[in-house]
């Protein structure tokens, strides 16, 4: 399993994902699941995967064999695309394409493999967008309602984002935000691990500023980790019923 965040704020975007790829409690590899595309000045385009290797990878694979292809164009290439829109239709198409292909193979085994994406990015002049794409294609996009989303094992890291997350939200702060949502997923997920990849993307910069990779027993991440259980058990001392 996995777990992505992406949060879609007025400065900008923050994306974070962990990089454990589990098929078993004696089967467990790291894997790199956000990947970024760029034209710097011009677009940025960034993709998280979670679900089976199988499908993410050979999506990602096509994706790329499909911006390198001499005859790319705007209906085929992420890169030449318009809009964020239309990447997210060429990766949702993409995706759903690859996921039948693999289980009609799997079909006879009466097995199955799925995946979900989320993209982010701008193309100079366009807005900035964050779409969550799932397995049939289709896809749902972050709002001022709600500006993040997740995939994977979501559910322990999602009461901060809903509590402390807003569109006016800084990107220092939606650093921390992703992080201490982690953090708390590593903590009640064994199939969530580090290490961990961190993506910044200004608006309108059009390019990633800020990509961090964090090392199991990074000492940064281990003090803010502390900090964190430490106001939560002072908080928890100070509640009276």
């Amino acid at each position: 399993m996995t777990y992505c965040v992406g949060l879609l704020l007025n400065e900008g975007i923050v994306l974070l994902s962990d990089t454990r790829t589990n098929a078993g409690l004696d089967n467990i590899a790291t894997y790199r699941k956000t990947f970024l595309f760029e034209e710097p000045g011009e677009c940025v385009i960034a993709i998280m995967a979670a679900g089976s290797l199988s499908v993410t990878q050979t999506t990602l694979a096509r994706l790329r064999e499909a911006m390198d292809h001499p005859e790319a164009n705007d209906e085929t290439s992420i890169l030449q695309a318009p809009t964020l829109l239309k990447v997210a239709q060429i990766v949702g198409n993409m995706l759903a394409q690859v996921r039948l292909e693999i289980d009609e193979k799997l079909g006879a085994l009466h097995q199955g493999a799925s995946a979900l994406m989320i993209v982010a990015g701008q193309r100079r002049g366009g807005a900035m967008r964050l779409f969550l794409i799932y397995p049939e294609g289709n896809f749902i996009e972050a709002t001022e309602d709600t500006p993040f989303l997740q995939i994977g094992e979501h559910k322990y890291g999602k009461p901060i984002l809903d509590r402390v997350v807003c569109p006016e939200t800084s990107l220092a702060d939606a650093q921390k935000a992703v992080l201490l949502s982690v953090d708390s997923t590593l903590r009640s997920n064994l199939s969530v691990g580090m290490p961990l990849d961190l993506t910044v993307i200004p608006r309108d910069a059009c390019r990633v500023t800020e990509q961090r990779r964090i090392e199991a027993g990074d000492p940064q991440f281990r003090a803010m980790s502390e900090a964190w259980s430490k106001v939560l058990r002072d908080g928890f001392d100070r509640i009276v019923i």
